[in-house]
């Protein structure tokens, strides 16, 4: 039994905490303080979810770090938290990637810069929370709350439409997660008063209740993804979303919804996930190859990357719900997995790589741009290694979880494999069709003709992702060790939960 440490609250706290001391900073006399101070909170936020990975035992798939306290009592609602190998890698993604977006706005942000900092900080403390809560009702308010500082950031640091983006994706995610809600609270009286998640797993559930409450989770979760055809608040946000808006939206919020599926659906409903796999393969092959297409003929580079993120994220759903003979098919699941760190790595790169033109020429379309090359070689090359991952080169880690999820829908059924793999071409054409417009041929704008190169603090901040991408693309064991022994516990168990 190991002995209870405090190392998740730290991981969930440390950033909020940060994120009220920022805004106690007052307005934009203070930013000179602010910022540093937002930097010192997500370095914390980040450091104390390394002992998360160094202590974490990869041969067992128990909870681990696991901290118990009672919250409200007279419904048996607890703060009880715990990591295995599924969730801590998102932990650490996530205070990783608040490290980037900090620096990004370094500059960038002029006004309400107190504010804009602490929404970051204290979102990046409710998603760890969501990783780490092992009650459902804990788990459900981290899932909604966090929703709220991503609103403020996209509504009051937006583009131009920022009103509309910001209400129509906080309508879109709130109103599937109100029948997760009545879904918690229908388990919670099967399960005799426990809002425990393990329990969840452990209800004799018939079928009809299982497709019921599969729907119902779908609504939620579907959403957050977003899955096609409830994708269609995401470019919105995007566009209007600031750089990191957007950065945390495509490699961290995203994630939220994948990883329920995970946490709930499979383990909870196991017959329901066999006999509805069809369906979600179906809607995510729709995310892969139509969505792809839809991104080639965008003229807005984040817009395109926008459907992009749909079009990856549909390679996540597609390896979750890959069965063969009734059972999950492991190295499917774990290739899920990896492409979404993968994607959180690659996405939060093109993101600021399209937050450092638009810095420079306020402009995110392409046409506007050509022969960049020639003023900002540093840059150029930093985003052909972001755009070959995207693209899903071998040697990056774009092509991980790919070729793994590819592997495994193959061993599914040849045909799924096979339209799965067409990602690959379709990728790579919008990938790189867009960087050969903005990057390459002679310069055709006079303004690109004035730019100037990568600062330092850029070239920090993307070389940084640089080395996470090369990194997991050459070696991606770390990655892979922590979540095998977790994913195996959770193939055994949808395997044996039939009815």
């Amino acid at each position: 039994m190991q002995a209870q440490t405090y190392w998740l609250s730290l991981a969930i706290w440390v950033p909020v905490l940060a994120g009220l001391a920022v805004m106690a900073t007052g307005g934009d006399r203070n930013a000179h303080v602010a910022r540093p101070l937002a930097l010192l909170g997500a370095v914390l936020g980040f450091a104390v979810t390394i002992p998360l990975y160094t202590g974490f035992d990869a041969g067992t798939s128990a909870m681990q770090f696991t901290e118990f306290s009672p919250w409200i009592e007279s419904v048996n609602i607890n703060y009880h938290l715990g990591v295995d190998g599924i969730s801590l890698i998102f932990i650490l993604l996530n205070s990783f990637v608040t490290v980037l977006v900090v620096l990004a706005g370094w500059e960038v942000i002029q006004t309400r810069v107190s504010q804009y900092l602490a929404a970051f900080l204290i979102m990046s403390g409710l998603m760890n929370g969501v990783f780490a809560a092992l009650d459902a009702m804990l788990f459900y308010v981290f899932f909604e709350a966090n929703l709220i500082p991503m609103y403020l950031v996209i509504g009051v640091w937006g583009g131009p439409n920022r009103v509309y983006a910001a209400l129509k994706f906080f309508l879109y995610t709130l109103l599937g997660s109100l029948l997760f809600l009545v879904s918690l609270i229908y388990l919670y009286n099967k399960a005799g008063g426990s809002f425990a998640i393990v329990d969840f797993w452990r209800l004799p559930l018939t079928m009809t209740a299982q497709v019921l409450l599969f729907f119902a989770f779908f609504a939620a979760f579907s959403v957050k993804v977003p899955m096609w055809p409830v994708h269609t608040w995401l470019p919105d946000a995007h566009v209007e979303a600031p750089t990191g808006g957007s950065v945390v939206l495509a490699a961290i919020m995203l994630k939220l919804g994948a990883y329920a599926f995970i946490r709930f659906s499979l383990p909870i409903l196991p017959d329901a996930s066999v006999a509805l796999s069809g369906f979600m393969i179906t809607l995510s092959l729709v995310a892969v190859v139509y969505i792809g297409l839809v991104a080639l003929v965008q003229a807005d580079m984040k817009k395109l990357i926008a459907y992009s993120s749909v079009a990856h994220m549909g390679f996540v759903t597609l390896g979750f719900f890959m069965f063969n003979g009734g059972r999950l098919i492991p190295i499917a699941v774990e290739g899920g997995l990896v492409q979404m760190i993968s994607h959180g790595f690659v996405s939060a790169a093109m993101f600021l790589c399209v937050g450092v033109m638009y810095d420079r020429m306020h402009s995110r379309m392409i046409a506007d741009y050509g022969g960049l090359a020639n003023t900002m070689p540093k840059f150029a090359a930093l985003m052909m290694l972001f755009a070959m991952a995207n693209s899903g080169l071998p040697g990056l880690s774009g092509f991980v979880g790919e070729f793994m999820v590819i592997m495994g829908a193959v061993s599914h059924a040849f045909w799924v494999g096979f339209v799965a793999a067409t990602t690959l071409v379709i990728g790579a054409a919008y990938t790189l069709w867009m960087y050969k417009r903005v990057i390459f041929g002679d310069i055709g704008n006079p303004h690109v003709a004035e730019l100037t190169d990568i600062n330092a603090r850029e070239l920090v901040v993307l070389g940084l992702l640089a080395v996470a991408v090369l990194g997991m693309g050459v070696y991606p064991k770390p990655f892979t060790d922590v979540m095998h022994t977790s994913v195996d516990a959770l193939v055994k168990h949808v395997a044996t939960s039939k009815l």
